[in-house]
């Protein structure tokens, strides 16, 4: 869902495009219903988590109200955010496994709000690793969690969902309950081998499961435009997926490490940093695209 741009005079992106004009977001009347975006990518160290926590950050700055649905037993985006996963008494996990648990009921705020924007935290811990287990044989086991983010839907202005390393039946769950996928892409080669794969799992899910479903973008991670090897890779993602590949490219930093060490968002921890700026830049890309309410 891609809206026409307003272009800077003489600005280019790193592979040569015009770079548009990403106006601040307007203000919302009301809130709701929610796009439910999947962070995806089966490789790990690729940025989902620092890109979920970031980007829900920047928007609830833009005044929208975010839920980021934490979707990797790791629990990284919970630890991110300052909850520690080990001291959780019921998680996602339990919002799966158990119909009679209540989405409302495990929805953690995270302090992180503007005066018209709020970040909120549905949390997971290990226990998460077991639900793939647990739900292959249940009916329709692959809707389970877009059932149980029904009640919230008309809460939240965007839904981003931090899932795990793999294609598996988490994943497939995430793709599911989502109206788009945004792919986080570290700028080296390896990472760049498993697009391909992701994207044809995307294909099926929309084909077999969730016929709304879109790729949002493709975002280009851990950028040094100083590299050869990285300007090559950002080329050959352009060439192979067109504008898929987001206009808006994540710096390689120190700051994202230390600002996860100290859990909260860059765009708190040292605001005017690059990082936070890129962030910022992206959360306005999608919603000058229609991709972010």
């Amino acid at each position: 869902m891609v809206a026409r741009e307003e272009t800077t005079d003489n600005a280019l992106d790193p592979v040569g495009r015009p770079l548009p004009d990403f106006p601040v977001p307007s203000a919302l009347s009301a809130h709701g219903p929610a796009r439910v975006i999947a962070m995806c990518n089966q490789k790990g160290g690729v940025g989902k988590t620092t890109t979920t926590i970031n980007l829900a950050a920047a928007l609830a700055e833009y005044g929208r109200k975010v839920l980021i649905v934490d979707f990797d037993p790791q629990g990284a985006a919970s630890v991110g955010l300052g909850i520690n996963p080990h001291e959780l008494d019921r998680t996602v996990y339990d919002l799966l496994v158990d119909r009679s648990v209540e989405v409302h009921e495990l929805i953690r705020p995270t302090g992180q709000d503007s005066l018209t924007g709020s970040l909120d935290l549905l949390p997971a811990n290990i226990d998460l690793s077991a639900a793939e287990v647990q739900l292959v044989n249940e009916v329709a086991r692959e809707s389970i969690l877009s059932r149980a983010l029904r009640p919230v839907m008309d809460e939240y202005d965007v839904i981003l969902i931090d899932c795990q390393p793999s294609l598996g039946l988490l994943t497939v769950n995430a793709l599911t309950a989502a109206h788009g996928v945004l792919i986080p892409l570290e700028c080296e080669f390896f990472a760049l081998r498993g697009v391909a794969l992701l994207v044809e799992t995307i294909d099926k899910v929309r084909d077999r499961l969730n016929p709304r479903l879109e790729l949002d973008g493709i975002l280009a991670t851990m950028y040094d435009p100083r590299t050869l090897h990285a300007r090559e890779v950002v080329a050959r993602v352009h060439e192979a997926f067109g504008d898929n590949l987001l206009h808006t490219m994540i710096g390689r930093t120190v700051k994202f490490p230390d600002a996860s060490v100290a859990a909260e968002p860059i765009t708190t921890y040292a605001p005017t940093h690059p990082g936070a700026q890129a962030y910022r830049q992206l959360a306005r890309e999608l919603v000058a695209r229609g991709d972010a309410a």
